[in-house]
């Protein structure tokens, strides 16, 4: 079966909720490792992108029908549970009930409760926890119990490809198939080259965005969603923080999983009403004389033709978001001009009088890497292995030209093992290619573009890694789920921290063994790369991996 839109028997690309059952919990429910999550994620790609075509043709009526059917779906279920509980890097924290879900048969049960237990549900307050920022102050998150998390990632799955169909291109942030760097390109491209207009860059960030939004307006601007009173009755369920409950008037919490799509819902319209108009074509471009407006989530950057329009743009912004509840931070709202640079999500952007414009790591970033590598070292100091010798027998012994391929005598190694440690200059520069105009994962016309810009994207794994990735098409053997949820690219230098960890946890090498449909007992056993929920899966069961299924769906997901 192909698609999981919920209908009668018979039409062309739909099918019965219980032909849905079947194809993916092939053996009945509710047993966890038994879901073909090939088939799975299938299934919710297609209802996705046509609630992005009804979105995108303005048939409000079928997208509201198929939001409901998304709603609904065993497969979106699944898929909901499955984020919550085995991809996000908060799976293993609580919400105020204490209770996190880790084992199979819990992962189960809850994705029968998100297709019939919901409706006399009600959202428990969030849980306050707060973690460190780049300034020194602390950010306080909100952590919804894990009950609510999967309703969350459920109503997202059916809210987000229709904002998709609506968006404006120039926003980055928290959004399918795109990152921090498509916005870093697109201001390179604006800026760049000696004939460049649009040198003049309102720099600014909301302030306090995600405590501040009007709930009266996200829902106005929600309409008629299904999951609308849902959302409403998440954004007034209140923080839990050292045992007193605080209502919420304003705000959606950070670290809910759907609150990122709820801010972008909030800001859509910005670049209309900073002034921004473009020739529409399958590459947009700008009207000359127009502001262009990058944003990624509530930072934003407004490259101007002068000073003038630049203070103009401000004050049209400023009176739009007032009826948001929002306000620009006076602190780090500035006006400049390209000459002297500008820092943007942790990098710096600066024209030089040659016309070149360069984005490198903003020193307060290079200050931070070095403050950590200085305490990381520290920590790992143990006894001085030479304290009696000079510093001309340790620069001898511990340093030297280990790499060949650079001269480049201060380099800190091993003469017995010739390992080295690598330098942060000798990393190659590497271009970005920014995502096309307004361009999504659920457009279907845009599916060829996507298949492309997968394969062609270096995902940043190491060249073993890249290559299995490759030779498996992006999909687990065992689960034929995918390894590497490509579309939601890390969202910032911290999550690209996050997301380098939780690749090297949540993917292993494993050493698959010979068996008649894999191979025969005089072939090198060959490596793959499973989940490392699979893995567990496998370890809890004693079933030998060979034995399971691997079918290799068509495309690198």
């Amino acid at each position: 079966m192909a698609g999981d839109v919920l209908g009668r028997r018979g039409l062309p690309g739909r099918v019965t909720q219980a032909e849905e059952f079947a194809d993916v919990v092939p053996g009945g429910f509710p047993d966890w490792d038994q879901v073909d999550w090939g088939q799975a994620e299938e299934n919710v790609r297609r209802l996705r992108r046509r609630i992005f075509a009804a979105s995108q043709a303005g048939d409000l009526k079928k997208v509201r029908n198929l939001q409901k059917l998304m709603l609904r779906s065993l497969s979106s279920a699944l898929i909901s549970v499955r984020r919550v509980t085995e991809i996000n890097a908060g799976r293993r924290t609580a919400g105020v009930d204490g209770r996190v879900v880790l084992a199979s048969w819990e992962k189960a049960d809850m994705a029968a409760w998100l297709q019939h237990g919901t409706a006399a549900w009600r959202p428990r307050p969030v849980r306050r926890v707060y973690v460190p920022k780049s300034n020194g102050r602390r950010r306080g998150l909100g952590i919804p119990v894990i009950a609510g998390r999967a309703l969350q990632a459920l109503a997202l799955s059916a809210l987000e490809p229709e904002w998709e169909a609506r968006f404006e291109p120039k926003s980055y942030g928290f959004r399918p198939g795109r990152g921090c760097h498509d916005a870093f390109v697109a201001i390179h491209i604006t800026a760049r080259g000696k004939l460049a207009k649009r040198l003049w860059v309102l720099d600014a960030d909301l302030e306090a965005a995600f405590d501040r939004l009007s709930h009266q307006h996200i829902l106005a601007s929600l309409g008629s969603f299904p999951a609308r009173e849902l959302v409403r009755r998440w954004l007034q369920a209140g923080v839990l923080e050292d045992g007193r409950l605080t209502p919420t008037g304003e705000g959606t919490p950070q670290g809910g999983v759907i609150s990122p799509a709820l801010l972008n819902v909030a800001l859509h319209g910005m670049e209309q009403a900073a002034g921004v108009r473009y020739w529409e074509g399958r590459i947009l471009h700008a009207v000359p004389g127009t502001p262009v407006l990058v944003r990624y989530a509530d930072d934003l950057a407004v490259l101007c033709a002068s000073r003038a329009q630049a203070e103009q743009v401000k004050a049209r912004l400023a009176g739009w978001l007032e009826p948001r509840g929002l306000a620009f931070n006076k602190a780090k709202t500035k006006i400049v001009h390209l000459s002297e640079g500008f820092d943007f999500l942790g990098f710096n952007i600066r024209r030089y009088p040659n016309g070149k414009l360069l984005t490198k790591p903003s020193k307060e970033a290079l200050r931070q890497i070095r403050r950590r590598l200085s305490a990381e070292m520290k920590a790992l100091r143990g006894a001085n292995a030479d304290p009696n010798k000079p510093r001309r027998w340790v620069v001898t012994r511990y340093f030297g030209m280990f790499n060949p391929a650079r001269r480049d005598k201060w380099v800190f190694g091993s003469r017995q093992t010739g390992f080295y440690l690598r330098k942060f200059a000798w990393t190659k520069i590497v271009r970005h290619r920014m995502v096309a105009g307004r361009a999504s994962p659920d457009d279907p016309a845009w599916t060829g573009y996507w298949d492309q810009r997968r394969r062609r994207t270096r995902l940043p794994v190491d060249t073993a890694t890249w290559h299995l990735l490759r030779r498996q098409r992006g999909r687990c053997p065992l689960c034929r789920g995918l390894l590497l949820h490509a579309d939601h690219q890390p969202q910032g230098p911290e999550e690209w921290q996050q997301w380098h960890t939780a690749t090297r946890t949540a993917i292993r090498k494993h050493v698959i063994t010979t068996v008649t449909n894999l191979g025969t007992p005089d072939e090198r056993a060959a490596h793959h790369l499973i989940h490392a929920y699979c893995r567990r899966r496998i370890s809890d069961s004693g079933t030998d991996p060979a034995l399971l299924p691997a079918p290799e769906p068509p495309g690198l997901a």
